[in-house]
This record gives structure tokens, sequence and C-alpha cells, in this order.
């Protein structure tokens, strides 16, 4: 073998030729790119007829691309310390291969040629030889290729602090800046007001979250319904708020606790939006469920929201597909830093829970079905 052959596969090890992106670097560098597009609307939205509308689209944006992004960061971290921990696994032979390739680079031409036991064991010794280069090439260039995925990696994660940084404070400007737009809009649209007292008794009488809906659902509204039918809806609906789902229906919590509806864990401050049009059937605190919006988006349905920090909207509105909602609570992160490898999705970046209720004909059902949810 000749030297130069020996020395470029040592050098295989540390300097592979080139390097492949992997899917998470490119799903990394997608998101980044939506948050720099986010960016620019979040400016052309002052301009917009439609301030209200654009800002919360905007909003929504920022929150998905922050989402992706920390999700590719995650899955980086992942693949880094499953790259690292093959490599330390095959520590003992990676020794080996590199000490041969030394012993290959150290051992001179002429002393190649000459066996003890004469020129045919020579000959047989070049044959092994001339074998085993392909395969130790081969073998070298493969831990070039983890190495250098590995330096990638790294350097993606490391890169990422003031793109999180900068996309969390435009999501957050891109809030302020809604709230301020839905302030000075006109009024929604609104149905006629069913007996305001027999509201209030409704909700002085009510111990649970199922007797409230029980009531709602016996005063039923004034007037035609402005929204178009639910039904043909189902298994199309957006989740109004961009997360994971923690619980599903009916799942036992760690007290033993199983609730009719989804528990999602979302952002602090995360946006919430109408799924489909409806009219508001309430807006306010309920029991320990913190602020709750009740949607009635048809006859016979109640979607119910608990958990919101802030609401943007009033009993007997009537809101459209995709209308904000209100914000849920919680202090939206100051600082950024890339999720590590142990951290999984509905961690620290979603901190906050909105549970969701969807009834049909006065019984809870499951929501799933109606909504298009990611399976993880």
């Amino acid at each position: 073998m000749r030297p130069a052959l020996a020395a470029g596969l040592a050098a295989a090890l540390v300097l592979p030729a080139a390097a492949q992106d992997t899917q998470t670097l490119l799903a990394a560098r997608r998101a980044a790119q939506a948050l720099t597009r986010a960016a620019v609307a979040l400016e052309e939205a002052e301009a917009a007829e439609d301030r209200v509308g654009a800002l919360t689209q905007t909003v929504r944006a920022y929150e998905q691309g922050l989402a992706a992004l920390r999700e590719g960061l995650r899955q980086a971290a992942v693949r880094e310390a499953a790259l690292r921990g093959a490599l330390e696994a095959r520590r003992g032979e990676i020794a080996r291969l590199t000490g041969a390739l030394a012993m290959i680079e150290r051992t001179r031409e002429p002393g190649l040629l000459l066996h003890p036991e004469g020129p045919l064991q020579a000959a047989r010794a070049g044959l092994l030889l001339s074998g085993m280069a392909p395969a130790l090439r081969a073998e070298a260039e493969a831990l070039g290729a983890q190495l250098e995925e590995i330096a990638l990696l790294r350097s993606l994660q490391e890169g990422s602090a003031a793109t999180l940084a900068e996309g969390l404070a435009g999501a957050q400007e891109a809030r302020v800046r809604l709230a301020q737009a839905i302030a000075e809009r006109a009024p929604l649209p609104r149905r006629p007001a069913e007996d305001p007292e027999a509201l209030a008794a409704i909700l002085a009488g009510a111990d649970t979250l199922e007797s409230f809906a029980a009531g709602l659902m016996a005063v039923p509204l004034a007037g035609a319904d402005p929204v178009p039918p639910f039904a043909s809806a189902r298994g199309t609906l957006p989740l109004p708020v961009e997360a994971t789902v923690l619980r599903r229906f009916r799942s036992p919590d760690a007290a033993g606790v199983a609730r009719p509806g989804l528990v999602l864990a979302a952002a602090p401050q995360a946006l919430v939006t109408a799924p489909a049009a409806a009219t508001v059937r309430y807006a306010g605190p309920l029991l320990d469920y913190g602020n709750v919006i009740v949607l009635e988006p048809g006859a016979g349905y109640l979607l119910i929201l608990a958990g919101l920090g802030q609401m943007f909207v009033a009993e007997n509105e009537v809101v459209t597909a995709g209308d904000a909602l209100g914000l849920m609570g919680g202090r939206a992160a100051e600082a950024a830093s890339p999720p590590g490898a142990g951290e999984q999705r509905g961690g620290e970046d979603r901190s906050e829970t909105l549970y969701m209720e969807l009834r049909e004909g006065g019984a809870p059902v499951d929501p799933e079905p109606w909504f298009a949810l990611e399976r993880g």
C-alpha cells in the first residue's frame, strides 16, 4: 500500500470529503425561514385593512415556526447524543483501526515485499493488504461522516439561540399588537341575547362544568343560526392552540381523575383561536377552571375551552373560524436556550394547559375524531 493511500485513509477519520445534511438539519432550517417570513408579515400587518386578522395569522405563524424549530433542535440533540454514544461504544474498535492505519503508514514499501518465508508468502501478504484497503477506506469514511454530522448538529444547536430569541421576541410583539388591534376594532356581530338573569342563575347554580353546560343547552339562542353546519367539519378542525395532546379523552391524570375531554399542552401566552365559526355562549371565570370560553358551533353542540389567561371575546358574539379568542396564561420566555436531548415534546416550552371538551346533544364526546391531530 502506498504511503499516500494510508495517509488519505487516516485523514478521512477527521476530515470527511463532504458532509450530508440530515432531515433534522433541513427541518430546523425551514423553521428558521418560517420565523423570518413571520417577521416580515408582522411589519406588513400594520398596513393591512384587517389588522386583527393579519396579526392573528402572524402570531400563529410565529408559534408554528418556534414549535418546529424547538422540535428540530430537540431531535438534533437526541441524534448527537446517539452518535456520540455509538462512537464511545466503538472506542476500542476505532483505536485498532487507527493503529492499523498508522502501522501501514510507517511501513516502507520495500519492507512489504520481504517475507521471511520467501517470495510466495510475500505475494500472499501483498494480496491480503490490497484486499484490506477498500474495507479500511469504507470504515474510515463512515466514521468520518459520523464525526462530520456531530459537528454539524453541534453547530446548529450553538447557532440557534439568537434565532430562538428573535422569534420569541417577535411573537410577543405580535401578541401585544394583536391585543391593541382587538381593543380598537369595531364590535363583532352579536346574536340576540338570552335572558341575562337566566345566565346569571345558571352560573350561580353550577357546581360542575357538566351542570353549567347542561344549563346553557337548556336556554337556546334566539334567531336563526348564523354559522355553517358544524357536523360537516368532523375530522378537519384545527386545534384551537399550537399544542400537543397531553391527556386524551377519559384518560386519568396523576390523581386518577378522568375528564371527558382533551388536555392540551401549550406554550405560555400562546394564541387561542376558534376552530370553527361559532357563537360565544359564555366567556369568563368558572369554578376552578380559570377563564372559560364556551362556543356553540352549531345547534346541539358546545365546545368548551378552559384555562385561558386572557380573553378577547364576550357572550353572544359571533366568531368565524380562525378568529382570536384569547391567550394562554403564563409568562412568555425571556431567553431562548436550545432544548436538550432529554427534553420531550410538551416539555418546559409547553408549560400551560388548555382543557377542551366537546358536547353533542348534552353529552361529552371524544373530540379527537373531530380534529386533525398529529398522531405521536
